[in-house]
């Protein structure tokens, strides 16, 4: 629903990024893209472990929302999705060019994640080093190939069948904007599109990370912002930003 009026300042607030204490082009940088009304709780807690850890990890927030509070909007308009999507492609062919050897990984939360996808679906092939989709709201059945051909090593999706409350609500817009019924993916994950032997090789950068029970250890108990808790970020997602490549 549209934001108060009294939350247009909140807005004006600067986002502050984490640089690890050397050059840009010594460290990874992370764009991450928060889920629908600019809450920005996924960026600000991949913000607060990169700085706890001291890991070498440059964390930016990619502002793409319709403003603070305004869920709906964020998940209805798809033309502004593809807008975004747009804009961030064009800040990550920038940063590859100034910085060609610095790794490039996009974070995304529920809503969110469609822009990453539909930044990723105009790189050239192998654009960006990794995706990382948590509780995403696409459809399971997205075709993402376009947006895999553009990375370099996987697109790894957090998923949780636990996840069925905040996700049902996205489901019934998603379905209304798109005319049919749509399960998000952010569920039981995507489905495979095509069988040509491009396309297996399309799919086989995609890695699912089922929650189950027993990781509520972790802070994260199945529901649609378990994802980015403290201790889930490092035991699962840190490591994929932080893993040395062979």
């Amino acid at each position: 629903m549209p934001a108060p009026s009294g939350c247009a300042s909140w807005r004006q607030r600067p986002v502050v990024d984490y640089r690890p204490p050397y050059g840009p082009d010594s460290h990874a940088i992370v764009y991450v893209a928060d889920g629908a009304g600019d809450f920005r709780a996924t960026s600000a807690a991949l913000r607060r472990a990169a700085v706890a850890d001291k890991l070498p990890l440059y964390v930016r927030t990619f502002d793409w929302s319709h403003g603070y509070g305004r869920v709906i909007a964020d998940q209805l308009d798809r033309a502004h999705i593809q807008s975004e999507g747009q804009r961030l492609a064009e800040l990550l062919c920038a940063r590859r060019q100034t910085y060609p050897d610095s790794p490039i990984y996009l974070v995304g939360h529920s809503a969110g994640c469609g822009v990453l996808i539909a930044a990723a679906e105009r790189l050239p092939p192998g654009q960006v080093d990794r995706i990382i989709l948590l509780a995403p709201s696409l459809p399971s059945d997205y075709d993402l190939r376009p947006a895999l051909r553009a990375v370099n090593e996987e697109l790894d999706v957090f998923c949780s069948i636990r996840d069925n409350s905040y996700l049902r609500m996205s489901d019934l817009l998603t379905s209304l904007c798109l005319a049919k019924w749509c399960t998000a993916a952010g569920c039981h994950g995507f489905q495979p599109q095509g069988d040509s032997p491009e396309d297996v090789a399309c799919y086989a950068k995609l890695r699912h990370y089922p929650w189950e029970p027993r990781l509520a250890w972790t802070g994260h108990e199945g529901g649609h912002f378990g994802c980015y808790q403290p201790g889930y970020l490092r035991a699962f997602v840190l490591p994929l930003l932080t893993r040395r490549r062979g």
